[in-house]
């Protein structure tokens, strides 16, 4: 099948990503293409996926002097993403190149309002809790069965947090390619790896380790400065070491040489990718019990701590640094592996479509 991928706005669809939306829709469009799939990204300058063709959103505002000295004018990055998709989707609203289906991980209104001109149905991934501007499109969207786009969420958390305003009944879990995340040695610290914002938390997770008498590793891009002046950089010091932010293959080091990972959301986090890779890399997890952590964190992969408290997520980091860690990937194995997640893409597509979707082999 010939497949256009909405990719999100905020950074480049290449390692090191980002954050977990990005790691997604970089690994599903690898998966598809290698399946045979003729697959089309438009995605942000200097996003690059192997065997695909990447068109580049245009992320300028495109706007008049007159426009810009406008007092109601809104900021220029709000205006520059809009810009994009609305060129990317007129486009594919007056010459849809063939296009059998269109998949959105964007998380930005406009390919919602206007999935019902497209020449293709549209399928939208939700990867977050209800956003305003997302929220106000698909409640104008209706709720009958011929509304467009479909929906599918990427846990039974995020659907049940959408419920109050569309009904989702698809639900496909996020994978992790195994490959990428080669089983590790463990050792004697703790990881946390993330965008350093203050939903992810991480002054939690230092405080939780030291509790827990475990030097802690930070990896992850600096996303919010003001929070990382204020909550991180004072709590460095010997025992708590930022890495940077670190390539894939220095990321899958990291975690597969530490004894646990934590996750510290203090948001309702929706999926938790990051907790995969450190499960995949038989790194067990400690997290607060918030968003969809709780579904997606085994008993033989983890311990769950009350959210917020740091004296019970040391105690669940001493209990999850016990585990066996070929426990641990044999979970990861078994839930969030890259094929199974492809593969319930594609019986989605297929009910989308009414057809199969797989390439048909040569004899």
């Amino acid at each position: 099948m010939k497949l256009a991928i909405l990719g999100h706005h905020v950074a480049p669809i290449n390692p090191p990503f980002a954050g977990g939306v990005e790691s997604l829709t970089w690994y599903l469009c690898r998966w598809l293409a290698v399946q045979g799939h003729d697959v089309v990204l438009f995605a942000p300058p200097g996003s690059r996926v192997p065997g695909v063709e990447v068109r580049e959103l245009e992320l300028d505002a495109a706007l008049s002097v007159a426009s810009r000295a406008d007092v109601s004018m809104p900021p220029e990055a709000f205006m520059a993403a809009h810009h994009a998709y609305q060129r990317v989707l007129v486009e594919l609203a007056d010459n849809c190149e063939g296009f059998d289906l269109i998949h959105s991980h964007a998380l930005h209104y406009l390919p919602v309002a206007m999935a019902s001109m497209l020449g293709a149905p549209m399928l939208l991934t939700l990867h977050t809790p209800p956003t305003p501007w997302l929220e106000a499109a698909l409640r104008a969207r209706g709720r009958g069965r011929d509304a467009m786009p479909w929906l599918n969420a990427v846990s039974p958390q995020t659907a049940r947090m959408w419920a109050p305003v569309v009904s989702i009944r698809d639900v496909v879990p996020n994978g992790v390619d195994l490959a990428a995340w080669p089983a590790g040695p463990g050792g004697r610290r703790a990881a946390w790896c993330g965008r350093m914002v203050p939903e992810k938390a991480p002054h939690l997770a230092i405080d939780a380790a030291r509790a827990a008498g475990l030097p802690l590793h930070l990896a992850g891009p600096i996303v919010d400065a003001a929070y990382w002046e204020a909550e991180i950089a004072p709590r460095l010091g010997e025992d708590v070491h930022y890495a940077g932010h670190l390539s894939h293959r220095a990321l899958a080091r990291l975690l597969g040489a530490s004894c646990v990972a934590l996750m510290t959301p203090a948001w309702e986090e929706p999926f938790g990718l990051a907790a995969a890779e450190a499960m995949a890399s038989g790194t067990p997890v400690a997290a607060f019990a918030r968003g969809a952590l709780p579904g997606l964190i085994g008993a033989q992969a983890g311990r769950l701590a009350r959210p917020g408290d740091v004296g019970d997520l040391a105690r669940a980091i001493r209990a999850a640094a016990e585990l066996p860690r070929d426990g641990v990937r044999a979970h990861a194995r078994a839930h969030f592996g890259l094929g199974a997640m492809g593969a319930g893409y594609e019986r989605l597509y297929e009910r989308i479509l009414g057809a199969p979707v797989r390439p048909l082999l040569p004899a």
